[in-house]
């Protein structure tokens, strides 16, 4: 497929063995100059611990070439690094796009800090970053922001602007950071017109994306922690099974190179490379699930919804996904199919029964709720989401009644509309027990589906409380041990460089009351 992808093993190698965060004898430094600042793509910081972070660049000069590249990190207290903490040199390899990710250790816990990178005479912008709790640390309070869908034909990024002056500790960002299809009718801006389907194709994308000024601003904000949906790879693919738009003859490659494009350019650790599940798809390369502690106050466990599921079901040849009674497919209710896989599933279960927090959150890449599309008698779901997998929805609220996880809240993304509602013990009895509560997110900039037909929609599935398919934007999720608080942020209009935003709704969820309400 791309003769320039590396194998699994090969990327971990590399990507290891290039994480470290010493430093390098001056006689191996690289010499390499750059006529112009190398830094463009800007700056990242992820992957937070308590004692350690990531942190990302990556090198964009004509003059590396194939050439490796020495830059220098240095992490300080203060804005002007007056007082450098640490410091270090990493290697930048085209093998891996002249991307960094030092893996900075040895920090405080619950901490904030500044921190920046140099090559050659130039200096990349100041980022600010902050490390966990321990996990058995008291925190008394937490704001979270939450985004999703940010096609970049459809809007400006000016959703990450306000974000910003909003001021979360992290970003929780939830799947379509990038399209990988070109070409959208009624476009604010373009791409290169090319579909991505070779590792070059997917890094250029990749790095559109990242040159936008407001999105660079925001990641040098806070750390940011990531799930992905399918647009990263291809629209409404599930697995090794390629889904709709552009087909490339060999999918396994293609999905490896977007892996590869995907690591490079995100905060990510090497270790997501080595911890890559065996067994349920050849070819897993990319571990993104995982658990976030945010000390005693709130457990995060972000999912994997693509790489390990099953097809959707009752699609036929060439189509990812369709909406259909489910009466009509005899293989929507196979118990043996998952969105997650049994691997996941089963560390799921083993993370929900730890517990040990206060609230307990889940961040994957969709709506979770059952969304029923046909008004009236009859009914007719969409099998890309939890609806097209309703044996996998019912252990996962198994999970969490069994486990008695605290206050669970889901967080969820993909249907560029905003979504607010109860997680219900059995969705085919309205009147079933609240398990917990679900607020799934509008796009940043990507387009809803047919949004004039949210109002009935909302009539036919009442464990919603709240729908909106006109704005975009972004929520703000604020914890404390007794309360949460959500806001649900808008844009005026995503087309404009200088558009306000303004709360939309904004609900409330005691702790140990299933409950939302408006505030």
């Amino acid at each position: 497929m791309d003769e320039h992808a590396l194998n699994r093993r090969r990327l971990l190698q590399i990507a290891a063995a290039t994480a470290g965060a010493g430093w390098i004898p001056r006689s191996a430094w690289s010499q390499v100059r750059t006529r112009e600042d190398p830094f463009t793509l800007g700056v990242a910081s992820g992957s937070p611990a308590s004692e350690s972070v990531v942190l990302w660049t990556r090198l964009l000069a004509p003059e590396l070439a194939a050439q490796q590249a020495t830059v220098r990190w240095e992490i300080a207290q203060d804005e002007a690094f007056a007082r450098v903490l640490h410091s270090g040199q990493a290697e930048a390899l085209p093998e891996l796009a002249h991307a960094v990710h030092v893996e900075a250790a040895g920090l405080a816990p619950d901490s904030r800090y500044f921190y920046r990178f140099s090559f050659g005479d130039w200096t990349s912008p100041v980022g600010r970053t902050r490390t966990l709790p321990r996990p058995d640390a008291g925190m008394e309070s937490l704001r979270i922001a939450y985004a999703s869908c940010q096609r970049w034909e459809h809007g400006l990024f000016g959703a990450w602007r306000h974000m910003r002056d909003d001021a979360p500790d992290f970003v929780l960002f939830l799947g379509d950071y990038m399209y990988e299809y070109a070409g959208a009718g009624r476009a604010v801006r373009h791409t290169d017109g090319a579909n991505t389907l070779t590792l070059q194709q997917y890094r250029q994308r990749h790095a559109l994306y990242k040159s936008d000024p407001d999105l660079q601003a925001m990641h040098r904000t806070c750390p940011w922690l990531f799930t992905w949906d399918d647009h990263e790879v291809q629209n409404d693919y599930a697995g090794l099974n390629e889904g709709d738009g552009e087909l490339a003859p060999d999918f396994p490659a293609r999905r490896a190179a977007a892996y590869q494009a995907y690591y490079e350019h995100m905060p990510l650790r090497a270790s997501a490379l080595a911890r890559a599940v065996q067994g349920l798809a050849s070819g897993a390369e990319l571990r993104l699930f995982g658990e976030v502690r945010f000390g005693t106050l709130a457990q995060l466990c972000l999912l994997d919804g693509r790489q390990y599921r099953h097809r959707q079901a009752c699609s036929p040849p060439g189509r990812g996904s369709i909406t259909r009674d489910p009466d009509t497919c005899e293989t929507w209710n196979d118990p043996a199919r998952s969105m997650l896989g049994a691997a996941q599933e089963q560390w799921l279960g083993e993370r929900l029964a730890a517990g040990g927090a206060a609230w307990t959150l889940l961040g994957q890449g969709t709506l979770f709720g059952a969304r029923d599309f046909q008004s009236g008698p009859g009914r007719m779901f969409w099998n890309d989401g939890w609806d097209g997998y309703p044996a996998a929805r019912a252990r996962l609220v198994g999970a969490l009644q069994q486990s008695r996880a605290a206050n669970p809240v889901l967080f969820g993304g993909d249907v560029h509309e905003n979504w607010v509602g109860h997680v219900k013990a059995d969705y085919e009895r309205p009147e079933s027990a609240n398990v917990g509560v679900e607020f799934c997110g509008t796009s940043i900039t990507s387009r809803p589906f047919q949004p004039e037909r949210l109002r009935e929609r909302m009539a036919d599935n009442p464990h919603f409380v709240h729908a909106d398919a006109q704005r975009r934007g972004y929520g703000i999720a604020d914890f404390t041990r007794d309360r949460l608080q959500v806001r649900l942020r808008t844009l005026e209009d995503v087309t404009r460089a200088d558009t306000a935003v303004r709360t939309e709704a904004s609900f409330f969820v005691e702790a140990g009351r299933p409950l939302v309400e408006r505030a």
